[in-house]
């Protein structure tokens, strides 16, 4: 697997393509987020830099004139190189992977940004990051609402319902609900990052896809229910749900966070 893949350091390109194909119809809302997606690594001695950028992007330090999402995806490919990333998944690294081919680059690496499914950088380069969020084409926030419950000790359902607020060709699209816990804390006693204590926010603990639609308008009403697995100490103070919508050819054109109540 190490030949697949690296760890780097400065010196990533950004790449941008146009913006998909999807378009507003009818009143001008408000912009949705553009969303971040990071793939990371506690195994990657470099990754612990950009989960601190993505961290203060999230919280908004940067004054940005445009709201964010912040999704952090922990691969799986570091974890036999002395230290195994409790939030690490294959899944993530399969994610990773269908970017690498769309944007047509030639290997996986961590940190790895992705701006709305379009754009990348390396996930340490703050000002490239910044300069891609910047560029990345407006779309209408969708208006949706979520319902939350738990029909069993381990399992979140979340029902959600509303519209996108964007059109959607014969081409399609999927709406994905991830859910994401902020405030972890871990210590690492092996691998690259020996001796440090890693900080996490919005660490993707579950994605699932909620519906997939196509040839529908901006205003349409599209529904759906996801029952999302849990995992021991969750805890819902802690923990957000983000909803996005991506192409077929992972372009993202909406996107909306909701907060969990506390006592869920």
């Amino acid at each position: 697997m190490g030949r697949f893949f690296t760890c780097l350091t400065r010196g990533g390109k950004t790449k941008d393509s146009s913006a998909g194909e999807a378009e507003e119809e009818g009143a001008v809302v408000a912009a949705s987020a553009v969303v971040v997606e990071l793939f990371s690594s506690q195994g990657c001695k470099t990754s612990p830099e950009a989960e601190l950028l993505m961290s203060r992007l999230g919280r908004g330090d940067f004054g940005l004139n445009r709201p964010v999402m912040v999704l952090a995806y922990h691969v799986d490919y570091w974890d036999h190189m002395g230290w195994k990333d409790p939030y690490g998944s294959s899944q993530w690294t399969v994610k990773q992977k269908a970017y690498v081919e769309a944007l047509k680059l030639d290997t996986l690496f961590t940190p790895q940004v992705v701006v709305q499914g379009q754009a990348h950088c390396l996930g340490i380069e703050e000002e490239a990051l910044l300069s891609a969020i910047g560029a990345a084409a407006p779309f209408p926030a969708p208006t949706l609402q979520a319902t939350f419950e738990r029909p069993s000790p381990d399992t979140l359902q979340v029902s959600i319902k509303g519209a996108l607020r964007t059109k959607v060709d014969s081409n399609g699209a999927n709406v994905m609900v991830a859910l994401y816990e902020n405030g972890l804390v871990t210590d690492c006693p092996k691998g690259e990052n020996k001796g440090r204590v890693l900080s996490n926010d919005f660490v993707v603990r579950r994605l699932q896809k909620l519906c997939s639609v196509k040839d529908i308008s901006a205003k349409k009403t599209v529904s759906g229910t996801v029952n999302l697995p849990l995992w021991d100490n969750f805890n819902s103070s802690k923990c957000g749900i983000a909803v996005f919508v991506q192409n077929n050819s992972y372009h993202i054109f909406g996107s909306q966070n909701f907060e969990l109540p506390n006592d869920l």
